[in-house]
């Protein structure tokens, strides 16, 4: 008896068995990638010297980096559309959405597998598909025929029992999950849906969890594929695509969570992690400055129509700055046709581009000291652009009604249940898509000055030490050790000038103390590198020399990306160890290739101590061989 995840990860097994905690190998069907980590993606995928891309759709999309306020953005722009249009990619201009919600309308299907350069890929398993979010380099290999390697993740199954009272939403039934799981509590699962509240949830609640179940830490979340999805791809006229695909009765899982959805109420997650969460009436009337709904996590026609319904006929409180981004230009075409545009404009809202926007800190800041109410998936500290902001995470309907009453408002004071009609038939137009050239030996690629060689480590030494340069507690971010704001973002393909920026709000003299002691290494708590799966989070630390960082625990992504630039992540054996450790203390660790080989931990000198301490790497046998070569590239070439 199969579940969901099962069958699609038999169908597209090339190598491992389908063992929890061992190493696997899968075939990718589809790729995606955008535009911030896209360029680093398509320069790794041109060092393979492929000709054409291997997978049945690829598809680089331009939603990150929009605003052009120099010529970086641009030429980064011209690049990815010229080396995708020569390698057999489709290139989706911007302007025509967030990656997440159009391939969610244009290209999801239920049982292929998609690996995408971002972490919130796992979106379109609300169509059944089993979506993983990884680095670039690991999405180049994929492109050029690879295999995804990966662990075998545990596979839990979340079962929704009821059907959600008016005003509880999708973003409210995630949210519980965070606060029963926390961010760390998905890492090494796949989170599998069913029950009869599934029956209830239309695909685009369905992408909503699995968007943001990128915030447990999990590997993917995956929904079936029923007459709902049928319903939807007939909506986009892809009812071609569609295949049902359901567990077996009496599938078997690790571990089964319950959900009843009659029980919920309007959550939101607090300042500054998406796993605070409190029910909204318990927070209480906190005034509001800032409203911006949006995103890949809440910006679906559905959405939109909802907060245009709150809306009508109203006006925003004075005190507040509401600013709406639809998802995709379907979804704001759909809105400028019939109405809700109007609706949402009359009210006092601003309307953004159909793109990421102020989700990852590319304008719209905050006010010093303000309370933002967002209806994303992130509110790390700092994120938003403004460190001192308080960003609440909140559904639509909370968010469209706080911007009327100017404070935190449950949505069931506002009335009567908002109604509202889904067409038959969307607004199809793909004219934004851009199909690859038919002879790619004609296109030239164009590359702008902005964009620099991606840095190369060298084969491990015999024996490496340095001193420790950083010592940093739980739940760090990959938004701490590469930052991702409006001002570094157009400089996604310069990973010099970006290492400059390298876990600055940890500490600022951080880039200058790593140059300055030929790198070294770094301590981590639990949870090291949680949220974006961006690689130059990993680049910057080997710009910058560092060796190995030394943590209690790990989130998947980074960790990968660590491995593929050759540098070794490490998991305290002991947790109190961690306690032994100072700022500047000198380690060694010698006969570190035999170690790596030959044992699953390593003995490593504190010389400025004199202790011994143990360290385990969870590598498997052919994550080791990557070390060893200095990075996957590396491991790549020595192969051929």
């Amino acid at each position: 008896m199969k579940n969901v995840s099962l069958k699609i990860l038999e169908k597209h097994l090339t190598s491992g068995e389908l063992i929890a905690g061992k190493e696997i190998s899968i075939g990718i069907d589809q790729t995606l990638t955008q535009d911030s980590t896209g360029t680093m993606v398509y320069l790794q995928l041109e060092a393979m010297k492929i000709q054409r891309v291997k997978t049945q759709k690829s598809v680089a999309y331009i939603d990150h980096n929009t605003l052009q306020t120099g010529f970086e953005n641009a030429d980064d722009h011209k690049y990815i559309q010229t080396v995708a249009s020569k390698h057999g990619i489709y290139f989706s201009k911007p302007g025509n959405g967030i990656c997440h919600q159009v391939h969610l309308e244009r290209f999801g299907k239920p049982g292929f597998t998609l690996l995408g350069s971002d972490s919130h890929t796992p979106t379109c398993g609300a169509l059944g598909m089993l979506a993983i979010g990884a680095g670039g380099l690991d999405v180049a290999v994929a492109m050029a025929g690879g295999s995804y390697n990966l662990i075998m993740p545990e596979i839990i199954n979340v079962k929704l029992n009821g059907k959600l009272k008016p005003w509880v939403t999708a973003k409210d039934i995630i949210l519980e999950l965070l606060r029963i799981l926390t961010v760390k509590g998905g890492v090494g699962k796949i989170i599998e849906y069913s029950g009869s509240g599934v029956e209830t949830l239309s695909i685009p609640e369905r992408a909503t969890i699995t968007n943001m179940g990128a915030e447990l830490g999990a590997t993917t979340s995956v929904f079936p594929s029923d007459e709902i999805t049928l319903t939807f791809l007939k909506k986009q006229k892809r009812e071609n695509d569609w295949s049902e695909l359901k567990a077996d009765i009496g599938a078997s899982y690790s571990k089964t969570i319950e959900i009843n959805l009659d029980d919920l109420e309007p959550l939101a997650a607090k300042p500054h992690s998406p796993d605070n969460v409190d029910k909204v009436k318990n927070i209480g009337k906190i005034k509001v400055d800032q409203v911006a709904i949006g995103s890949c996590t809440n910006s679906s026609f559905t959405d939109m129509m909802k907060v245009a319904a709150i809306l009508k006929n109203k006006t925003i409180a004075p005190s507040v700055s509401l600013v709406i981004a639809p998802g995709s230009k379907q979804v704001l075409t759909m809105l400028a046709k019939n109405g809700a545009l109007a609706d949402m404009i009359s009210s006092g809202a601003r309307i953004l581009e159909s793109a990421c926007g102020p989700c990852i800190g590319m304008g719209q800041s905050p006010a010093s000291d303000a309370v933002s109410l967002r209806t994303f998936n992130r509110n790390f500290e700092g994120r938003s652009g403004t460190k001192s902001a308080q960003v609440y995470l909140v559904s639509p309907e909370t968010a469209a009604v706080s911007a009327i009453t100017g404070c935190l408002t449950d949505p069931h004071e506002f009335g009567a249940e908002i109604k509202i009609e889904i067409p038959d038939e969307f607004e199809i137009n793909d004219n934004l898509i851009i199909s690859p050239a038919e002879d790619g030996l004609k296109v030239e690629v164009v590359r702008g000055e902005n964009i620099k060689p991606f840095p190369l480590n060298k084969e491990l030494s015999k024996n490496i030490e340095g001193k420790i340069l950083i010592k940093l507690g739980d739940n760090i971010t990959t938004d701490d050790i590469m930052p991702s704001n409006a001002k570094l973002l157009p400089f996604r393909s310069n990973v010099p000038y970006l290492s400059e920026f390298c876990l600055t709000p940890c500490d600022a003299d951080f880039p200058k103390k790593a140059k300055e002691n030929g790198g070294g290494f770094i301590i981590g708590g639990i949870n090291y590198g949680q949220g974006s799966s961006r690689e130059h989070a990993a680049l910057v630390l080997l710009q910058l020399g560092v060796k190995g960082v030394i943590a209690k625990s790990f989130a998947r992504i980074h960790s990968d990306n660590l491995v593929n630039s050759g540098i070794i992540p490490m998991v305290f054996e002991n947790a109190g160890d961690y306690d032994k450790i100072n700022l500047n203390n000198s380690i060694e660790i010698e006969n570190i290739i035999e170690q790596i080989k030959n044992k699953n931990k390593i003995l490593i000198k504190n010389k400025t101590k004199n202790l011994l301490f143990t360290a385990l790497i969870n590598l498997s046998e052919r994550q080791k061989e990557i070390i060893i070569a200095g990075g996957l590239l590396n491991s790549v070439k020595n192969k051929k």
